[in-house]
Order: C-alpha cells, then sequence, then structure tokens
C-alpha cells in the first residue's frame, strides 16, 4: 500500500523530477517527488485558486497543505514587500518546498513541517489559502477552516479551492458557519473557489 500525501513521513521510493508552470505571469521550476501530492505538475484546482487570487504586496501569507510549495512560491511573488509561511504535515514536501523557494530565488517564504496548525499558534496573518487535502478526510478539512480562523487578522481571508463533487456544498455551508460569510469568487470545471473573510 501506497502511503498518503498527507503522511508525515512518506516512506514511497524517492522519484526526484523538475517541472515548469506559468502561474501568475511567472514562469517558475519546481522540484517533486513521490508521496507528495500532484507530483507530476501543478495540479488544476492550484491554478484556479491562484488565478483569482487577490493579496496585498505586503501581506502576510499562509499556506496550508503547501505540498512542494506552488501556491505560497507564487503568493510570494505577488505580495514582495510580505511574508509567506507554508506548513505541511509531509515532511518531504517541507524539504521540496524550501527547496523551490531557493531554486525560484524567493526571498520571502519559507516553508515549516507541522500537523494542521500546531507550530504556528500565534501568529497571524492577512491571506491563508488552502487547496485541502480532501482524502485526509472531512474533520480535517473542517479543522483548517476552524482553526484558521484564530490565525487571521480583522478583515483577512480564506482561500479555498474545492471540487464540487469532493464536498464544495459542505465546504461552503461549513466557512459560511465558521466565519458569517462566504464568497463563491470563480468556478471551473467543477472546482470553486471560495473566499471567507473574517470579521473586522
Amino acid at each position: 500500500m501506497s502511503d498518503h500525501y498527507y503522511t508525515q513521513s512518506p516512506g514511497t521510493k524517492h522519484d526526484r523530477q523538475q517541472i515548469e508552470a506559468a502561474l501568475r505571469g511567472h514562469q517558475l521550476r519546481f522540484v517533486t517527488d513521490a508521496g507528495v501530492f500532484s507530483k507530476t505538475g501543478v495540479d488544476f484546482g492550484s491554478h484556479v485558486l491562484l488565478d483569482a487570487l487577490e493579496v496585498g504586496e505586503s501581506d502576510r501569507i499562509l499556506d496550508v497543505g503547501c505540498g512542494y510549495g506552488p501556491m505560497g512560491i507564487t503568493a510570494a511573488k505577488l505580495a514582495p514587500g510580505g511574508q509567506v509561511t507554508m506548513i505541511d504535515i509531509n515532511e518531504r514536501a517541507v524539504a521540496l518546498a524550501n527547496e523551490n523557494v531557493r531554486l525560484n530565488g524567493v526571498k520571502n517564504a519559507s516553508a515549516i513541517q507541522s500537523d494542521l496548525y500546531e507550530r504556528i499558534q500565534g501568529q497571524l496573518f492577512d491571506t491563508i489559502l488552502t487547496n485541502p487535502p480532501i482524502r485526509a478526510g472531512k474533520e480535517v478539512v473542517h479543522r483548517i477552516f476552524e482553526e484558521g480562523a484564530k490565525l487571521l487578522k480583522p478583515g483577512g481571508s480564506m482561500w479555498v479551492v474545492i471540487q464540487k463533487k469532493q464536498g464544495a456544498p459542505s465546504a461552503e455551508a461549513k466557512l459560511e458557519a465558521v466565519y458569517g460569510n462566504v464568497e463563491e469568487v470563480t468556478k471551473e470545471k467543477g472546482y470553486r473557489i471560495f473566499r471567507a473573510r473574517k470579521e473586522q
């Protein structure tokens, strides 16, 4: 049985490769490996979220479940005066994300191994991004929404990408329950982008 990408220490044999992706006008390169999410190319859902994403150029940004770093690194390019923190439970993914930060010449981003938010308690962010690990189960996804609210500054936003067939309606309802408001920013080929704002 192969390891899931949301495993802390994947035992899968290494299969390192380098991919390229054009994200928000930036041509980026990423080293990927077996045992991480979407190793053969940046997944469509992340593309859709990044195309919709609005951030301030000095925002503090958190990427939850960062994988090898495509969303967080792109966000760092969009917020050159800000700081991006990327977190993932998967140690292999975190090592790759930090390698990819260096590979793309990014100075304002770093990745930390963390089981959800356990290692970043007490920090506050303007923006949280997540392409949540649906296969980890609804409880994990809902914890990302609930616990993330405590780490957002007043007026800050959580951006979520989720497929309709993988639970977008229940995710939208949970975001509404936690934040009191949620906007469907865009949808494309079954993927929906939600933005939930924390009250001022």
